[in-house]
């Protein structure tokens, strides 16, 4: 059951609550993130935005890190830039051939990632990346996923070409992104990370881009419910 607060009443919150207006805001991992703004799963198929910033995230790098993805039985990608989604819904991503993050999965709000610190770490050869902070996560849903990003980045990111399970390490609207493939409930969705410095920035050119397609700002009651 999940009750509403206002993100200012928490330490962490969403890179761009300020431009939800009107959002309902759940508490998650000591943040507050958008249950609803808009929350019709027909405007999540046609063309949402979500900001996913404050849900949990780890990192690991080094040689040892596909073994300790493994004890804690996760499933490692075979290959830099692509990734896995375990059952509860975690995307595991293989940046380089010893770089991973972990992203937390909407079905649990993020839960299943604290158990990630239960395992230690790799005497060596293995340690944490603090990409929790570093970096803003927003997600676009729905059906017009490469138009949209064609406005904002010269990579064609067409399905034929990036596939579910894809990832691009690449530049949109003249900043670094690191931009996913995925799927949630059925709906096709690009999970985008960037700097967390300029999360405003990249959402303002997004939502801009998604004008044409009647794309809006949605919460998360869009894609769990």
């Amino acid at each position: 059951m999940m009750t509403s607060t206002t993100p200012e009443a928490l330490n962490k919150r969403s890179f761009v609550y300020r431009k939800m207006t009107g959002a309902t805001f759940s508490p998650v991992a000591g943040g507050a993130i958008a249950l609803d703004v808009l929350s019709d799963r027909k405007q999540a198929e046609r063309a949402g935005l979500l900001d996913l910033s404050v849900l949990s995230r780890r990192g690991f790098r080094g040689t040892k890190a596909v073994m300790h993805l493994e004890a804690l039985q996760l499933p490692v990608p075979i290959k830099p830039n692509l990734a896995s989604t375990t059952e509860n819904g975690e995307l595991v991503l293989r940046l380089s051939q010893k770089e991973f993050w972990v992203l937390g999965s909407l079905q649990d709000k993020g839960a299943s990632i604290d158990t990630l610190d239960q395992c230690t770490l790799p005497a060596d050869n293995c340690y944490s990346l603090f990409c929790q902070d570093s970096h803003a996560w927003l997600m676009l849903t729905g059906a017009h996923l490469p138009e949209i990003m064609a406005k904002v980045c010269g990579v064609d990111l067409r399905e034929h070409g990036f596939p579910q399970g894809a990832i691009a390490q690449t530049s949109a609207a003249r900043i670094n992104v690191i931009v996913i493939h995925h799927q949630l409930k059925g709906i096709p969705c690009f999970s985008i990370l960037c700097d967390s410095a300029a999360a405003e920035y990249l959402w303002d050119c997004l939502m801009d881009a998604m004008g044409e397609f009647g794309g809006k700002a949605i919460g998360i009651s869009a894609l769990v419910e």
